[in-house]
């Protein structure tokens, strides 16, 4: 009898606590077979408990979960215990329980392939290069435009200090990777994907001009990503990038219907029949 094909899905920005989203990822995320994988690339919630429990209901159902985290997992209030890098930790001792896989543990293979979950943040460095970071947060707040994370993440950490970490720890690791890869993180990792942005001004929390390269370098043959609620695939210097966001009522309207028909919501990154 021939072996039962096996896929690794992708979702992000499931937002389980806006009113219905939660509903629609109890119908709608589920395994095909039960070797499917799932990839879920970050802004799961806001509420570390509800992060959790979201992510051990969807480990219940897959052989495997892979979870990076977005802005939404690091948003903290004054009385929280756990805030900035303290936070994250918390999340990674909780997914470890769970044996949901995170960016801090060994990568996992499917299908020939190393997927690479990673956490790299961002710098502000996607920006009028005529401005520096300051200048160009400044700007964007004449304009209206300031991010959560302004007041929910950066009081407590220096984000682009944090990324700058980050960048470094994920590149000697990347270092010792061999083959093709598919890189999963939060934040897209190329510019390019940020010229559908209703607001501009957005890109300055969506990545960094550090990992412009990293996908041909690397050799990824998909990268998934999240955070701008923009569900498109796009190739890109031979790569394919696609994100894989749910998104918030208003935009699932007009996105989920056309993915879901396509059967492109969990989005299917690779295929195979184990051997």
């Amino acid at each position: 009898m021939a072996s039962e094909h096996r896929t690794l899905w992708a979702v992000s920005d499931l937002h389980v606590a806006v009113p219905g989203n939660r509903d629609l990822v109890d119908r709608l995320v589920h395994p095909g077979t039960a070797g499917d994988e799932l990839i879920v690339a970050g802004d799961v919630a806001e509420d570390t408990a509800t992060v959790l429990d979201t992510l051990g209901m969807l480990a219940d159902r897959f052989r495997r979960v892979i979870w990076v985290p977005g802005n939404h997992e690091l948003f903290s209030r004054p009385g929280d215990r756990f805030r900035g890098e303290d936070r994250y930790r918390e999340l990674v001792r909780g997914c470890r329980e769970l044996g949901v896989v995170t960016p801090e543990d060994a990568y996992p293979q499917f299908g020939g392939h190393t997927v690479v979950p990673m956490f790299t943040l961002y710098d502000h460095s996607w920006r009028d290069p005529s401005l520096t970071a300051a200048q160009a947060l400044d700007a964007a707040a004449e304009k209206g435009v300031v991010f959560t994370d302004q007041v929910a993440i950066s009081p407590y950490v220096d984000v682009p200090a944090w990324c700058r970490q980050r960048l470094g720890y994920t590149v000697r690791r990347l270092s010792r990777t061999t083959g093709p890869t598919v890189l999963v993180n939060h934040w897209p990792l190329v510019r390019e994907v940020t010229d559908r942005l209703d607001i501009p001004e957005i890109a300055l929390w969506s990545g960094t001009r550090d990992t412009q390269d990293w996908p041909v370098r690397f050799r990824a043959s998909t990268v998934v990503y999240g955070h701008l609620h923009i569900p498109v695939v796009r190739e890109i210097g031979g790569v394919t990038h696609v994100e894989v966001s749910l998104g918030y009522p208003r935009e699932q309207a007009v996105s989920l219907p056309p993915r879901l028909e396509r059967q492109l919501w969990p989005y299917p990154v690779l295929t195979e029949v184990p051997e």
